[in-house]
C-alpha cells in the first residue's frame, strides 16, 4: 500500500471500525506473493482474519484493476449459493491507504498451486478436477438478472469485443515484437465465430490456483480473483481452463505430463463432463476458443511484465517470468491454430 502500510495499519483500522461490522483492531497485514494484478493481503485483526484486495499504485491501463467490479460481483454471489468469499466493505477513498481497496472474509482451506496435484494420491486428483468442473457449470447457470447483474457487461459479440479490448491492452504494454502474437491476432480477427446468443456470468481466470478447497474433501469452498469477470460467453471460461492442459508444468500447466498416470482427466474428458452438466452435445469452434484463451493470457502477462519495468508490479520477479513466457505461449497458440487441435 502506501509508505505506511503494511507495517502500520492504523489508517485501515480507523476506516474498518466504521465500515466493517464487528471489526476490532489493531490489525497487521501480510502481503501474499500471488495477486499479480491486484495486490492481496492477509489482515490479522483482534476480531479475526480478513483478506484485503487493492489496486496497484502508479499509472494504470484503462479498464484494468477494477476492484470495484470484484466487490460488486462478490456481493451479488452471496445470494446464489455459489462458493465465493463474502465481501465486507469497499473503500474508494484513496487517502486511506493510497489506493481503492475492499475487504472480504478469509476462507480457510487448501489452495493447489501445481495443477498436477503432487501432494495428493492418484485417486484424489480426479475428484478435485470434477469439483472445479461442477463449479464452472454452476457459475454459468446463475440467473444474472435475479442476481442483479444484468448490466454487469454488454450483451452479445463477446469475442469480438474482447479481441478488440485485449489487443489494445497488449499494444499499450508491448515491449518487443512477438511474431507469433502478431499472427495470432490476425488469425483470431478473421475467425471470430458468429454470436450464438449465449450469455453467462464468466469468471475470466478459471484455474486451479484461484480456488480454495475443503481441507479434507474434494469440495470447492471459494473461487477467488474476480477482476476479469463479466457477462460473456461461457465457453471462454471452459477453454481458458483447458488451455492449461497445453501449458508446460513450469508455467502452471499440465503439458508434457502423463495425465493418465497422474489420474487427471484429459482435456476431452473435462470438456465432456462440462457438456453433461450444461446439457450440451459438444463445444463448437474449439480451436478458436483455445487460441483466444492463449491470446488473452498473453495480453495479461505482457501487462504484468510492463508494470515490472515501470516499477509497480506486485511481485517483480514473477512479473519478469510472465514476460519471458509470452513468446512460448504465442507459439503454443499458433501450434493449436496450425494443427487445428
Amino acid at each position: 500500500m502506501n509508505g505506511a502500510f503494511p507495517e502500520d495499519a492504523r489508517a485501515l483500522d480507523i476506516w474498518a471500525n466504521a465500515h466493517v461490522e464487528g471489526w476490532r483492531g489493531p490489525s497487521r497485514a501480510k502481503k501474499f506473493a500471488t495477486g499479480q494484478s491486484n495486490p492481496t493481503y492477509l489482515i490479522e485483526a483482534a476480531s479475526g482474519r480478513y483478506v484485503l484486495r487493492r489496486k496497484p499504485p502508479g499509472k494504470l491501463l484503462k479498464s484494468a484493476h477494477m476492484i470495484e467490479r470484484e466487490f460488486r460481483v462478490l456481493k451479488a454471489l452471496e445470494g446464489t449459493g455459489f462458493p465465493a468469499p463474502r465481501a465486507l466493505a469497499l473503500c474508494e477513498d484513496e487517502s486511506v491507504i493510497g489506493t481503492a481497496f475492499y475487504l472480504m472474509a478469509n476462507v480457510d482451506g487448501r489452495i493447489f498451486w501445481d495443477p498436477a496435484l503432487p501432494d495428493l494420491p492418484r485417486e484424489g486428483r480426479r475428484p478435485i478436477y470434477d469439483a472445479m468442473n461442477e463449479g464452472l457449470a454452476k457459475l454459468h447457470a446463475i440467473d444474472v438478472s435475479a442476481a442483479g447483474l444484468s448490466d454487469y457487461g454488454k450483451p452479445g459479440s463477446y469475442f469480438a469485443r474482447q479481441l478488440q479490448r485485449w489487443t489494445e491492452q497488449y499494444r499499450a504494454s508491448e515491449t518487443e515484437t512477438v511474431d507469433d502474437m502478431d499472427r495470432l491476432i490476425v488469425w483470431l480477427a478473421s475467425h471470430v465465430p458468429a454470436d450464438d446468443g449465449r450469455v453467462a456470468l464468466v469468471h475470466g481466470d478459471w484455474r486451479i490456483d484461484n480456488m480454495i478447497f475443503d481441507a479434507d474433501k474434494p469440495r470447492l469452498l471459494a473461487v477467488l480473483d474476480w477482476e476479469l469477470s463479466t457477462l460473456g460467453h461461457p465457453f471462454a471460461d471452459l477453454a481458458y481452463q483447458c488451455m492449461y492442459w497445453r501449458m508446460p508444468n513450469a508455467s502452471n500447466g499440465l503439458g508434457g505430463l502423463d495425465r493418465a498416470a497422474l489420474g487427471i482427466p484429459t482435456e476431452a474428458e473435462y470438456v465432456a463432463a462440462y457438456c453433461r452438466r450444461a446439457g450440451l452435445d459438444s463445444i463448437p469452434d474449439w480451436t478458436f476458443l483455445i487460441a483466444f484463451s492463449f491470446f488473452r493470457i498473453i495480453a495479461i502477462a505482457q501487462g504484468v511484465y510492463k508494470r515490472s519495468l515501470d516499477g509497480n508490479a506486485s511481485n517483480p520477479e514473477r512479473a519478469r517470468q510472465y514476460g519471458k513466457a509470452v513468446p512460448m505461449m504465442a507459439r503454443l497458440a499458433m501450434e493449436a491454430v496450425e494443427t487445428g487441435v
